[in-house]
């Protein structure tokens, strides 16, 4: 298991075409009949819906920020269970990670905490020799960093390709494909990023298919995949994480016993809300939930029997009035909330539980009112709990990514959900009741007790 053949994609910056090569290379695979892990360096929510269409399994995240990097390796091994082959896309430029924090959560740095190969992914619609120093310097950097092969992006004829391979034997380092400009492979985007699959199902079907076809016909399918069978075990002897099983040496504080009856946890789903990690519905499942997915955009009531809601990332400023429009299901949740029920929101469930949302009505459980911003809010977060909630006691530090262009007003309650200490000091989001509420996205995994401290209160409140 831990010898899983593997490769990290990577680029020298955004907009290289990583998504469309990794995507690509991941359909291509699994069309030879290999069963694909898909992983996506970073807290990305979008790509892992190209990457789970293309392999027919769940994509997820390596987030050596979020979850640090003694998890990044178990996480893997946990999602390439039963896998021939896993294929992990990086994050913006190769040795690009959290600001001020070195390597940490690069995709460098994941290709060594992983002992993966590399392979470099050029936007060549500009260069021709100069290619040469690109790549050489990329691959020479770190020597840790071992960068198996090139992939030239939006080569414009036979002759621009020639002149590129020429550049490149110099290099020292082979080229594995050569990719034609192609308009058909384009996603759409808005303000936080590419369309998810969620949105545009038949249209992604079709561009993951193009991405499949080019990358079939452009790139080396054999070399590549002899390069990821000669990745080795991967270091440290790892072991793969299992959700349910303490880290960092804490005992869990509860575990299900078998005369109990599963509380019923809903977690909001649908076009609205599809950003979410894979491990928190295992989790929540591990510590004894039943999970029921809801869609607030066409479900009027929340499941039977639910005993704590969770909503968590997404796109309610594109549907605010839809998600208006559907008064019984906001009456639902605010009636859920005011029993005392737990309910974990983030970002996108913040503005939905807030009293309005660019003037739409949303829940009114907090006394906020939420709005579209021209500003971009992005980035880690270094965050403490201020105040006992349903996720954690005060005190428990934790790490988080914002990623957002609306404003919520207040930013924070009376009492608030979290200290912030970069890149300003502040607080943030809401703790009232069964309620936590914040702008800020975690990865449970990181700190398992808050799966099983929110579904102990379901089974209590």
């Amino acid at each position: 298991m831990s010898s899983v053949p593997r490769l990290v994609v990577a680029a020298p910056s955004s907009g290289s075409g990583k998504t469309t090569v990794a995507t690509g290379l991941m359909a291509a695979f699994a069309a030879r009949g290999l069963a694909v892990s898909p992983h996506k360096v970073g807290p990305d929510y979008i790509d892992p819906g190209y990457h789970a269409l293309a392999t027919g399994r769940v994509g997820r995240n390596l987030d050596a920020y979020l979850c640090g990097p003694e998890l990044v390796a178990p996480l893997f091994l946990h999602g390439a269970r039963g896998c021939d082959l896993a294929v992990v896309e990086g994050v913006m430029g190769m040795y690009d990670g959290a600001a001020g924090e070195g390597e940490l959560a690069s995709t460098a740095h994941v290709a060594k905490l992983l002992g993966a190969p590399v392979v470099l992914v050029v936007d060549a619609s500009s260069q021709s020799r100069s290619v040469a120093a690109l790549v050489h310097g990329f691959a020479s950097w770190d020597p840790e960093v071992r960068v198996g092969g090139v992939i030239l992006n939006k080569v414009a004829s036979d002759r621009h390709e020639e002149l590129l391979r020429e550049a490149l034997d110099s290099a020292g380092v082979p080229v594995l494909g050569a990719l034609r400009r192609a308009a058909q492979v384009s996603v759409p985007s808005r303000h936080l990023g590419l369309v998810p699959v969620a949105e545009r199902r038949s249209a992604a079907v079709e561009a993951v298919a193009f991405m499949a076809a080019q990358v079939s016909e452009g790139c080396d399918l054999a070399a590549l995949e002899a390069l990821a069978r000669g990745a080795g075990a991967v270091p440290g002897g790892s072991a793969p994480w299992t959700p349910g099983l303490p880290t960092h040496g804490h005992p869990p504080r509860s575990v299900e016993r078998p005369s109990d009856k599963k509380p019923v946890v809903a977690v909001a789903g649908g076009v609205a809300f599809t950003f979410s990690y894979a491990e928190q519905v295992e989790l929540l499942t591990a510590a004894g939930a039943e999970v029921v997915t809801f869609d607030p955009l066409r479900d009027e009531s929340l499941p039977a029997g639910t005993s704590g809601l969770v909503i968590g990332g997404g796109f309610p400023e594109v549907y605010a009035a839809e998600l208006s429009a559907n008064e019984p299901l906001r009456k639902a949740v605010a009636a859920l909330a005011e029993s005392g029920a737990p309910v974990a929101a983030e970002c996108a469930g913040l503005l939905y539980l807030c009293r309005e949302l660019d003037g739409r009505p949303m829940c009114g459980v907090l006394d906020a009112t939420a709005r579209m911003s021209e500003r971009l809010t992005l980035g880690y977060r270094d965050a403490v709990a201020v105040s006992d909630s349903v996720l954690a006691v005060a005190g428990t530090r934790m790490r988080g990514h914002e990623f957002h262009r609306t404003v919520v007003e207040p930013g924070a309650g009376a009492a608030p959900a979290w200290g912030v200490r970069a890149p300003a000091r502040r607080v943030e989001g809401f703790v009232q009741q069964g309620v936590h509420a914040s702008y800020l996205h975690t990865h449970w995994a990181a700190e398992p007790g808050v799966a099983r401290r929110f579904v102990e209160r379901c089974r209590t409140s």
